[in-house]
């Protein structure tokens, strides 16, 4: 097949999968405007965090009329200089980060550490006060996941063992096992349903499993819930209901060390550019020279 038409033919794919995407979620992906805005307020996890931050003004306006004008000299230019390396750091973080859960989990961790230092600098009463109420905020509430599900299902242990079984649906199933309390799975959630959106096919379709909801399935898919083993998220590639490839796979010894989950390193490692290629030569009942490959994510 020549490999401008298929390339042509992978973009249409995509671009109808995203439109499909955009009309089913209403905007769902997009965390800036009114859709953060939604969040904040909705969240209670961004909400507690956005009054605490917000209560540093009332109580430095407070201060202003009662310490002495050297002091007020003394915070206002640690004011500054905090500000600047926040703005430095968050800049940094935020080219690094290729998500919205992870960068506002990096931001908000960055922020404390700033009011601490304004607060200690402030009071040391003051700041004690604040890693209390952080402390309070993180056992009450936890960073929501991401919300969209592109073009993946949420399936429970049940429906997952059905469709893979009955053998009525796709040849492939990539399944994301995770936990919503988990940080990892926080910080990676909006990797899967980017990828669904781009790699979904009647040969390969997406599933999500909530280990959180259903920690009893967890062992029969040999994923530990021990947030020590690192073992959440995990992904698993099934053909014909067998599983073909995991990630991380199952090597106990490199547990601690996995690779920080990206789009790119789950499309190689899963090698969906080339499923999803088999896909399209398949329908055209054509063979595709194996030296093209579509670049990764």
């Amino acid at each position: 097949m020549d490999r401008n038409r298929v390339g042509g033919k992978f973009q249409i794919h995509t671009n109808q999968l995203r439109k499909k995407q955009m009309a089913n979620e209403s905007g769902n992906n997009a965390v800036p405007g009114f859709q953060w805005l939604n969040r904040l307020v909705s969240e209670p996890y961004y909400l507690f965090h956005f009054l605490t931050f917000f209560s540093y003004f009332i109580i430095r306006s407070s201060a202003s009329e009662v310490l002495a004008p050297h002091l007020i000299q003394h915070l206002l230019r640690r004011e500054i200089q905090t500000l600047l390396v926040f703005a430095i750091l968050v800049v940094i973080k935020g080219v690094k980060e290729d998500n919205w859960e992870a960068f506002i989990a990096d931001a908000l961790f960055l922020g404390k550490i700033c009011l601490f230092v304004l607060a200690i600098t402030m009071d040391r009463h003051l700041a004690v006060w604040y890693i209390l109420v952080f402390l309070v905020i993180h056992m009450l509430t936890q960073q929501p996941l991401f919300q969209g599900l592109g073009t993946s299902s949420k399936l429970t242990p049940l429906q997952l063992e059905s469709l893979l079984t009955e053998g009525t649906t796709t040849r492939l199933w990539l399944v994301e096992f995770r936990a919503s309390y988990s940080p990892a799975c926080i910080r990676s959630s909006q990797h899967f349903p980017e990828l669904s959106i781009t790699y979904s096919s009647k040969n390969l379709s997406f599933g999500i499993v909530d280990l959180g909801l259903f920690p009893n399935a967890a062992e029969k898919f040999g994923i530990s819930l021990s947030g020590s083993m690192g073992q959440l998220p995990t992904y698993i590639l099934f053909e014909n209901a067998a599983e073909v490839a995991r990630f991380p796979e199952l090597d106990f010894e490199a547990t601690y060390f996995h690779p920080t989950i990206t789009k790119g390193l789950l499309s190689r490692h899963f090698e969906l550019d080339r499923h999803l290629l088999e896909y399209f030569n398949g329908s055209n009942g054509a063979s595709c020279s194996p030296k093209f490959r579509l670049n990764p994510l």
